[in-house]
This record gives C-alpha cells, structure tokens and sequence, in this order.
C-alpha cells in the first residue's frame, strides 16, 4: 500500500509509530472475549440516561422475545477503543509532541467518527464478546494520521456479529 506523508513532511513522517499502522493495512485481528454484565449495562443505562427496559428490567425482559435483558446497541459500539488496544499499538506517551516523535509513540488518540454502524442482532446479559478488526487505511492528517478500522463485534456461540462499523480515529505525534 502506498500512503503519501503529510505535505512539508519527509517519508519517515511519523517513524516507527506511522509505520506499524501501514504495515497492519488488510491484517483481520480479534480481541479476547470480554463478559456482558448486568453490571455493566446499569452502569451504561446511568451514564446515557437511557433506562429503556429492556436493558435494566430484569423480569420485564424474561418475558420478552429476548428472554433476558440486552446491551444497549451503543454500548456495544464504545467497547471498540477498548478492544482496539489489544489489537493495535496504541500506546501514547504523555508530554510534548517532540518527546512522542523521539519514542516512536503517538501523543494521543482521538475518536474521529462512525461509518455504517449496524446492529445486527442483540447481545443479551451475560454473554461474550469481542472484536473482529481490520485496518482499512491510514492517511496522512496535518500532525498525525486517520485510521480506517472495519469493526465486528462477535457474540461467541453465533456466527452473525452484533455491530457492526467503519471506526475512524486520528492519531497525533
């Protein structure tokens, strides 16, 4: 894949950090899988204000379709920052963006957007999930670059994944 460095900027721009995200252009990586807790949907319900009941109403949603409650649609989609950093090296190193360039690292990272987010089919209470990702590209953005990640998030035991998206993120030097 040919990427072209930022305008004013030499081939090397962004050095090692930059390349291990070219390199990972195309590659399909998965996350470990990670537990859906009644917890954890509460907890979600609180911090949005969305208390819809088939995300909180235990004995309600036993006796809906879903035979237990689900997790929100959205809060299967704000696990993909989470489950992205076991996949790709992520890592940033506080301070200036000189002392980022010097280790190789990136500054920060910042959520840019969502393309064609889908949920495909609910994630009920107690199940397990993780993230299919691919790296669809990187460009070159004044002061960083823009990734392109295909996300998938598998429930184990089925085949159709529960979300799915094109997460866009910057990451800056």
């Amino acid at each position: 894949m040919d990427v072209e460095p930022a305008s004013g900027r030499g081939p090397d721009a962004g050095g090692p950090a930059r390349r291990r995200f070219v390199e990972a252009v195309g590659q399909v990586r998965r996350s470990a899988w990670m537990e859906i807790t009644q917890a954890r949907i509460d907890a979600f319900a609180d911090a949005t204000d969305d208390h819809e009941w088939v995300h909180v109403d235990r004995d309600a949603a036993a006796r809906s379709a879903f035979g237990s409650t689900i997790a929100h649609g959205l809060l299967t989609l704000s696990l993909g920052p989470h489950l992205s950093r076991q996949l790709f090296a992520l890592d940033t190193t506080q301070g200036s963006a000189d002392e980022a360039a010097h280790s190789g690292r990136f500054a920060y990272g910042l959520n840019y957007g969502f393309e064609k987010v889908r949920f495909t089919a609910p994630l009920p209470v107690g199940s397990r999930v993780r993230l299919r990702a691919t790296l669809l590209s990187v460009e070159d953005v004044p002061g960083g670059i823009q990734v392109a990640v295909e996300q998938a998030f598998e429930r184990e035991g089925t085949d159709k994944p529960v979300c799915v998206a094109i997460g866009l993120a910057r990451l800056y030097y």
